[in-house]
């Protein structure tokens, strides 16, 4: 991997043309993802509707081909008068797949406790999703694939996998960490499957995900040419997906989920979900390569110097790497990366940071 660039880099001399290589490298991408096709937007159902600190929320739901529905969140300022930019605010993973939605948002004074804690850990207390709102954004957040109402229900493996428990278990600490350690542990085997059945993780990632734009870009309170999405961690991953893929995505930030596919040959692959490989992908495009794809619409990277996902020297090549990108298109000034101390997180210093990178981009 060190003796060459991949096949499909922009850094190759023999790609001067920006459109042309973007075309041929994003049809490359879409095939090695084996994207599901699910593109019939569904019926969306409000369940509830409400106002909560100066937003207005709706509790939305929609049925795709398979699996239960997905529940998603809506926020947006109360008094809006006009089309808003929309966000795609992805969550993260955190070893926690009991939870989805309500890791970065919340809608009432009396939060799940763990949720309260995990804020507190990993976004300085705050539930980001309504922070942006409040700034004037339309905010949707939607459970992903394996995620709270889209989890794999016990009921639906064989007892003999289910290490004694129910999907009936009161929602308390001892029974999510249980579930989640045993959601952990069934990963692989839903990489198996995925991959049995001729798609991969990150493809059916995106495929939800692009349901979930096509909804948010079908309010009438949102401008569709001001649309951006972002997240930390496994929430990174799927902005790099959807940032590199859709054209709608006019201002991407990916939060501690940078780095090479090198960095996960030789060091990091340890510290890893399943839902990050795309078999034969590394050949062809270097990890940053499917962000890099959207050159040259806007895009900030936000890294931490001691993140144990990742190791630092990686992370900073994969910036080089998106440097280099931006700066071959012409394009220097719509991408910056910054690293900020500490360990994995998005924390309030680097949510100013973020939401004034959308500010800049999608309310000019």
């Amino acid at each position: 991997m060190e003796s060459k660039l991949p096949a499909f880099s922009f850094r190759n001399k023999e790609w001067v043309n920006l459109n042309s290589w973007r075309k041929t490298a994003l049809k490359r991408l879409t095939e090695r993802l084996a994207i599901p096709h699910i593109r019939k937007l569904p019926e969306v159902k409000i369940n509830k509707q409400y106002t909560y600190d100066g937003l207005q929320v709706e509790e939305l739901s929609w049925q795709l081909p398979y699996g239960r529905p997905t529940e998603a969140i809506l926020l947006k300022p109360q008094q809006a008068k006009k089309p808003l930019p929309g966000i795609l605010a992805f969550h993260d993973h955190g070893g926690n797949k009991y939870f989805g939605t309500r890791k970065i948002t919340r809608t009432n004074d009396q939060p799940h406790a763990l949720m309260t804690e995990h804020q507190q850990r990993y976004y300085s207390g705050f539930a980001w999703a309504n922070e942006l709102a409040k700034r004037g954004y339309v905010v949707l957040v939607p459970d992903a694939f394996t995620f709270a109402s889209r989890r794999v229900m016990l009921q639906d493996v064989p007892e003999s996998m289910r290490q004694g428990l129910t999907d009936q278990e009161p929602e308390n600490a001892k029974n999510i960490a249980a579930y989640n350690q045993w959601a952990g542990e069934h990963e692989h085997v839903m990489a198996k499957s995925l991959f049995s059945a001729g798609t991969t993780w990150p493809g059916v990632f995106f495929a939800e995900d692009q349901i979930a734009l096509d909804i948010l870009c079908a309010r009438q309170e949102v401008n569709v040419n001001q649309i951006g999405c972002g997240g930390l961690s496994g929430g990174g991953l799927r902005t790099v997906m959807m940032g590199g893929l859709d054209s709608r995505i006019k201002c991407a930030v990916p939060i501690g989920f940078m780095t090479t596919w090198q960095d996960l040959v030789l060091h990091k692959s340890f510290t890893h979900t399943w839902m990050t490989y795309v078999p034969l992908l590394p050949n062809e495009l270097d990890f940053p390569e499917i962000l890099g794809l959207r050159t040259p619409l806007p895009t900030l990277v936000l890294n931490n110097t001691h993140d144990t996902l990742f190791t630092l020297p990686e992370m900073q090549r994969a910036d080089k790497i998106l440097t280099e990108i931006y700066q071959k298109a012409g394009a220097s000034e719509h991408y910056k990366c910054s690293f900020h101390p500490g360990p994995h997180k998005f924390d309030a210093t680097m949510q100013k940071e973020a939401f004034a990178w959308f500010d800049r981009w999608l309310k000019a």
